[in-house]
């Protein structure tokens, strides 16, 4: 059957009808969520390894030097070596901890960042689940991830790694409230947690420029707060080695340490492409208003792509925050929060809401 390269709804219900017509309905699903945790996996692995290698040539080109140059062309396998490596290590047994709650934090925090990319739009008709509370279910499950920081801290028996788990607990707690008010302020003006609808909904234009300068704002201040929510510099309190060793995981090795290594960069892929769905369109092109040739060119871009060159976009936001900023204290970290981005955001909500009341966005 003939398909349109740039829409997946009608390739993945022909997947489905073929499945059914040959199998039963319950086996049909099975492979399906086969298939789906196979391509999740790939994925996930795939941009990991990519994300390391970025942000190791990002920070070569903020401090002026070559980065990875050794192993493969331009260094591309040096993490694929460094993930050997970390397959190869042995895992340390820790004397004293809680072996069962130590063995299960790394699963957690994986487990939650698996969980929230599974509700992504990477394309039309390309994702895992669209559920009508998108939005919701992404901020439930994504802050899952803060329980395996803090089991990994306290089953540890290590002080260093209590420390920044509490650190982290706190962090994440605080600004989780920055990041839900500024996707708050977008579902307002979509009147839609679903977030193949938000995307919908941009199809005249982008909130980041619809939305005025409320959307403006929500946009600085979710990334803001993403980024400390996944403890990326300058917000990595959790982790700081010059007080804390490794923080959290200082007492993780091998295939363990990845793990948490792992779900650092997938949770800053999952915010970066939350805020290209929910600010900048997702997949839909830029369009500029009645520029009908413009707008054409911009339509041969497949969708995919425009969703990686926003996340991609976004991901380079905040890798250039964490190599270009000092480490904040743990003191004016929470005061930002709480002095600052939160009432921020609460005068933003509401200016946000008289502004779709009114009828004044684009």
């Amino acid at each position: 059957m003939p398909f349109d390269i740039y829409d997946f709804t009608s390739f993945t219900q022909w997947i489905d009808t073929s499945l059914r017509s040959s199998m039963s309905p319950a086996g049909a699903v099975a492979v399906e969520f086969l298939i789906v945790g196979v391509m999740i996996l790939l994925f996930y692995a795939v941009i990991g390894l990519f994300l390391v290698y970025a942000e190791r040539k990002v920070c070569a080109f903020m401090q002026n030097r070559l980065g990875p140059n050794r192993v493969g062309p331009f260094g591309m396998f040096q993490t694929i070596a460094d993930l050997v490596k970390l397959l190869l290590v042995e895992l340390v047994p820790i004397r004293n901890a809680d072996k069962f709650l130590f063995n299960l934090a790394p699963f957690i925090v994986i487990t939650a960042s698996f969980m929230a990319i599974s509700a992504i739009p990477f394309a039309k008709g390309l994702h895992a689940i669209d559920l009508n509370i998108g939005v919701l279910y992404v901020i439930a499950v994504s802050a899952m991830g803060v329980i395996g920081v803090l089991l990994a801290g306290w089953s540890s028996n290590n002080k260093y790694s209590l420390i920044g788990a509490m650190r982290s607990g706190a962090q994440i707690v605080s600004y989780e409230l920055s990041v839900g008010l500024s996707l708050i302020t977008i579902v307002i003006l979509a009147g839609s947690m679903q977030l193949s609808e938000i995307v919908n909904a941009q199809s005249t234009g982008w909130f980041i420029f619809k939305g005025h300068i409320p959307a403006f704002i929500a946009f600085v201040i979710f990334l803001i707060s993403s980024t400390a929510e996944t403890n990326r510099g300058p917000f990595d309190l959790a982790e700081a080695e010059s007080e804390l060793t490794a923080g959290y995981h200082t007492e993780y090795s091998g295939i363990k340490f990845a793990f948490f290594f792992l779900a650092e960069y997938m949770n800053m892929f999952i915010v970066a492409s939350i805020a290209a769905t929910v600010f900048l369109g997702g997949w839909m092109p830029f369009h500029i208003g009645s520029w009908n040739g413009f707008n054409a060119i911009m339509d041969y871009l497949p969708p995919f792509i425009w969703y990686l060159l926003k996340t991609f976009f976004v991901v380079f936001l905040m890798m250039w925050f964490k190599w270009t900023f000092p480490r904040l204290r743990i003191d004016q970290l929470l005061t930002l929060e709480w002095k600052y981005l939160l009432p921020i955001n609460m005068m933003n909500v509401l200016i946000m809401a008289f502004i779709v009341l009114m009828g004044w966005h684009f």
